[in-house]
């Protein structure tokens, strides 16, 4: 039996949809109409390319991140070009106690993490990606996933 890693995950800090380029305020208008409320816009450079916009449900916790490519080169740009021209589920982001200690867990049990250790995300906040192919002997999640720490950045580096 395996035993518990020693992860403290809170919640599910967000869903990101990745949108083509170009299409961000239609789809920002949309989400608006739906209810929602902007929270936080940035542009984020680094490995990930994207402008990012997060999004309130109603009057709730639960986030949406619309994320859309600056680049060609960015990694959503190759996730929509896959799909097709279309966008769609980025991936699933849990928010955790530790991202140092979720990583290092998650590394040990296995888990293909496709960061090399947590880095500066966006809104001040600590990330590292798990691979949706991620278990090499209990088969594929078949999702990304995003961990989260919220307000705890290393000093100088670029983040998510």
């Amino acid at each position: 039996m395996m035993q518990d890693l020693p992860i403290e995950t809170i919640c599910i800090d967000h869903v990101a949809i990745a949108v083509p380029l170009g299409s961000m305020d239609a789809h920002v208008s949309l989400y608006e109409r739906m209810g929602f409320t902007v929270e936080h816009r940035e542009e984020v450079y680094g490995t990930d390319q994207v402008r990012e916009v997060l999004l309130r449900v109603g009057g709730s916790e639960n986030l949406i991140q619309l994320l859309e490519p600056l680049t060609g080169d960015s990694p959503v740009a190759k996730q929509i070009e896959k799909q097709g021209g279309r966008g769609g589920l980025a991936h699933v982001a849990f928010r955790v106690a530790d991202a140092s200690v979720a990583f290092e867990g998650l590394k040990e049990a296995g888990f293909n993490l496709i960061d090399a250790a947590p880095r500066p995300g966006s809104r001040g906040t600590t990330v590292f990606f798990m691979h949706p192919k991620s278990h090499t002997t209990d088969g594929a999640l078949g999702v990304l996933y995003e961990f989260v720490q919220e307000g705890f950045v290393q000093e100088g580096k670029e983040g998510h």
